[in-house]
């Protein structure tokens, strides 16, 4: 009777430890923190934001900046893909060292001699209007780099139209210019309010 309850006894811990193992080994990976890699993307995306809206970011400047962004997000999938939804080490070390080359560009571009300056008027006011309403959605969240990239990517489209209609004008907008540039414009402001509110925000 007690080489019986010996054998049950070792059999018993044999599996509590064979249990408690594999619990370990299943827990071990999820102990990875993704908060530093989150606030490192949010604030750099506050600080984009922050030049868009004070006009130190040019849209072909923010355009170039966002892109990256969404180019290191898309590297970011692709390794935890590859992991079970998690970083490695080595991966991390990666990505921060992406964001310190993207954290100088933003401040380079936003310490440049580039700068956006609204013109009078209805046309500088829309312009305004646009990248405040951008700015805010990269704030908030609402809109990813991607999207962010294509709406200033339009952005930088109009702008060039309206200066080539200023170069074949004397440096003045006709009418009909105006009238244009207002349609473009009504045209990007729905693209504005679509990505803002679409299913990935």
């Amino acid at each position: 009777m007690i080489l019986i309850n010996k054998r049950m006894f070792l059999t018993f811990a044999l599996f509590a430890f064979a249990g408690s193992a594999a619990v370990a080994q299943t827990a071990a990976p999820q102990t990875t923190n993704p908060a530093p890699i989150q606030n490192r993307k949010t604030d750099q995306q506050d600080r984009i934001a922050n030049g868009v809206q004070d006009g130190q970011l040019t849209p072909a400047e923010s355009k170039n900046l966002e892109t990256k962004e969404a180019g290191i997000n898309h590297e970011e999938r692709n390794m935890r893909s590859q992991d079970d939804g998690h970083l490695t080490t080595a991966d991390r070390t990666r990505i921060n060292n992406q964001q310190n080359r993207l954290s100088n560009r933003i401040y380079t571009d936003k310490h440049n001699a580039a700068a956006t300056h609204y013109g009078p008027g209805e046309v500088g006011q829309r312009e305004r209007s646009q990248q405040d309403r951008i700015a805010q959605g990269v704030k908030s969240g609402q809109l990813t780099p991607g999207e962010t990239s294509r709406l200033e990517r339009q952005q930088q489209s109009i702008n060039r139209e309206k200066n080539g209609m200023r170069a074949a004008n004397g440096g003045k907008l006709t009418a009909g210019d105006k009238a244009a540039l207002n349609r473009r414009q009504n045209r990007a402001s729905g693209n504005v309010y679509a990505k803002k509110h679409n299913r990935r925000s």
